[in-house]
């Protein structure tokens, strides 16, 4: 009874150090998996606010005619009807 109490007790062992350690599917690649999933998770609760925001403007800019001309002037460069656009070279906006 001893013998077999001890072979069961050392297969334990082994089946669980396997589980651990060895295998497809390691504890610290379980690890590794979890930190990738929390990184993950922040980057898209980032893109989220980025999502947020830009739907802000683009109904900013949909529903505020000053808005979307300072869009049009400062970003697209547009100019109305007669106006010209002098650059200088050399220095920044």
């Amino acid at each position: 009874m001893k013998a077999s109490y001890l072979l069961g007790l050392v297969v334990i062992v082994v089946g669980v150090t396997f589980g651990l350690l060895g295998g497809e599917y390691k504890i610290h690649h379980w690890f590794q998996l979890k930190e990738e999933g929390r990184v993950l998770e922040a980057e898209v609760a980032d893109l989220r606010t980025e999502i947020d925001s830009l739907r802000i403007l683009a109904d900013s800019i949909e529903t505020d005619s000053a808005k979307l001309e300072r869009v049009a002037r400062e970003d697209l460069g547009m100019l109305r009807d007669g106006e010209v656009l002098f650059r200088v070279e050399g220095s920044s906006p």
